[in-house]
């Protein structure tokens, strides 16, 4: 899925991290690329997993799951490569998602309450509510950091 950037402001990736769906803005997805060769790194950050090398690219590859409150897994089908914009410099990230993921569109609503702070909207498709994630604070959040009026399969 390249070519995502140009697309529309209520387009979303809806994606999978563990047995949970999830939406992401389209606009900063780069590519969903297979499963490559993930290289350990020594490093301090807890949600750094390692790094891949995307089309000449150094990536470094998060592990969102514990911070959406589920299990790591290293049986994952895709890397999801979304682009990271701050202090006037763009950085490419990759989460590990499950199953596949589809493009979207629709109206963002506020979050529900008790959702953690990755949160930053609630996304309807049909009969089914998506959590939209703030992939810059997911990726810079602690594990663990849901909030206790979570629903239960948002608790660790």
């Amino acid at each position: 899925m390249t070519g995502v950037e140009k697309a529309a402001a209520d387009s979303f990736v809806l994606l999978q991290v563990g047995r949970q769906r999830y939406a992401l803005p389209a606009d900063i997805v780069a590519e969903l690329a297979p499963p490559v060769r993930l290289h350990a790194i020594p490093h301090t950050s807890p949600l750094v997993s390692g790094v891949i090398v995307r089309r000449g690219h150094i990536v470094p590859v998060y592990d969102a799951a514990p911070v959406l409150g589920a299990k790591s897994s290293f049986s994952h089908r895709f890397y999801l490569i979304a682009r990271r914009d701050f202090e006037g410099a763009s950085e490419l990230s990759a989460i590990p998602v499950n199953g596949e993921c589809e493009l979207a569109s629709g109206d963002v609503e506020p979050p529900r309450e008790g959702r953690p702070n990755c949160v930053c909207g609630t996304l309807t498709i049909g009969e089914e509510s998506l959590d939209v994630l703030d992939f810059e604070k997911l990726v810079t959040s602690q594990p663990g950091e849901t909030v206790a009026g979570a629903a239960p399969e948002m608790r660790r």
